[in-house]
């Protein structure tokens, strides 16, 4: 496989450097299940690759980790503090910044809070580490950053919170710390509601607290970009008409196209977009399925992807696939209550549909040039795809970061 990008990568892997992690065997970046690559003429599969070398093309949300093969090892991999990043799996993605997510809810390495402030600074800390022993990956801090990426051959990473740690709304320096340490992205609430607002697997959301409104006043002066995706809808409205600037849903779909919790309904949608923020669209196993479409594959992510352009416009559409290196389908099992996976993804609760082993088309954070085939094979022009692979996520950040 060449590489679609020009990556500068010498063979680094996280394991030369923290040989803790040499007693795990993990699972392959490329190629570890069937998953479709979509095919295209000589001339359209030209086209794909001269719009991913010229355009700046940025994944909103992933988790560019690298998993144990054998997933019951999973708990023991997590508490070393250590996660493997993909260098090789992101050279060949065509990605020139990741929006990187971390461990999110599953960082139970000191306790099984995985939201406790030492879990989330050891995540911050031994990634910081692990980028400091090569240079092919950068950590970004300004828009600037991005296009450095871009021009040299390099990948930059954002630092991402999907939730605010615990406790942080009676602590805002805490942000200010985040903050120098790189997080220029983070969520109000992982799913379960805190004390900033209410989630999106609460049978109950009371709303953004007045701890959430100094919360996003606080992001706001600091240039801290805030998302929605596992916000309950009503914070999600209180929050976008209470912040000075726009706001970001970094990956979810469209609940008029499946009735989950987990998905955002047309209000939140038009509200976000009229503020200027922008939404991304995801991929992780069993989210963004449809009525039309109950099997999780690349087609039924891109009804969601036209459902939302329809609805508020292609200036306010991205991607954040939701991806990682490994079994997710597993991962999910492995962690259904840490993740609320039964209060948001059930079948109990849900439309019939057929479970899958991995979303084939977008199986991991290599594949994201799929998204760029597939806009070329169904007739978007290079203007409209350079907006929704990285351009109007870079509006956004020109709006919000300092």
């Amino acid at each position: 496989m060449i590489p679609i990008k020009r990556k500068v990568y010498r063979g680094y892997r996280t394991v030369d450097s923290f040989p803790v992690l040499k007693r795990f065997r993990l699972a392959r970046e490329l190629d570890r299940v069937p998953s479709r690559e979509l095919r295209l003429s000589k001339t359209e599969e030209e086209r794909v690759n001269e719009i991913i070398e010229k355009s700046v093309v940025i994944s909103f949300h992933d988790h560019p980790e690298v998993f144990p093969e054998n997933m019951d090892d999973l708990m023991d991999y997590i508490r070393t503090g250590y996660t493997a990043l993909g260098y090789e799996g992101l050279a060949y993605s065509g990605l020139d910044a990741v929006f990187d997510g971390l461990l999110d809810g599953i960082a139970m390495i000191h306790s099984s809070d995985p939201w406790s402030w030492e879990n989330i600074i050891t995540q911050i800390g031994t990634r910081l580490a692990d980028l400091a022993m090569q240079d092919m990956v950068i950590k970004v801090e300004r828009v600037e950053d991005i296009y450095r990426a871009h021009s040299e051959g390099k990948i930059g990473l954002i630092l991402h919170l999907e939730g605010a740690p615990t406790g942080i709304g009676h602590d805002l320096m805490k942000l200010d710390i985040l903050y120098g340490l790189g997080v220029r992205c983070i969520g109000i609430t992982y799913s379960i509601g805190n004390e900033l607002g209410g989630g999106i697997a609460d049978k109950v959301d009371r709303g953004l607290t007045d701890l959430g409104y100094q919360f996003i006043e606080r992001c706001n002066e600091l240039g801290i970009l805030v998302d929605l995706s596992h916000v309950g809808d009503k914070t999600s409205l209180e929050a976008i008409e209470a912040s000075g600037k726009p706001m970001a849903i970094t990956h979810a779909g469209a609940r008029a196209l499946w009735p989950s919790n987990r998905l955002k309904p047309d209000e939140v949608i038009h509200a976000l977009a009229e503020k200027g923020g922008v939404f991304g669209v995801e991929a992780a196993p069993h989210t963004t399925l449809t009525l039309n479409r109950r099997r999780h594959d690349i087609e039924a992510v891109m009804e969601h992807f036209q459902y939302i352009a329809d609805l508020v416009g292609i200036d306010h559409v991205a991607f954040g696939p939701d991806t990682l290196y490994g079994d997710h389908v597993a991962l999910h099992k492995y962690f259904r209550r840490l993740l609320s996976i039964d209060r948001i993804i059930s079948k109990k609760e849900l439309p019939d549909y057929e479970e899958v082993e991995y979303v084939d088309g977008l199986e991991n954070p290599s594949q994201f040039k799929n998204i760029v085939r597939w806009l070329v094979k169904n007739g978007y022009s290079d203007e409209e795809i350079r907006k929704v692979i990285g351009e109007n996520i870079l509006n956004l950040l020109r709006k919000v970061w300092r």
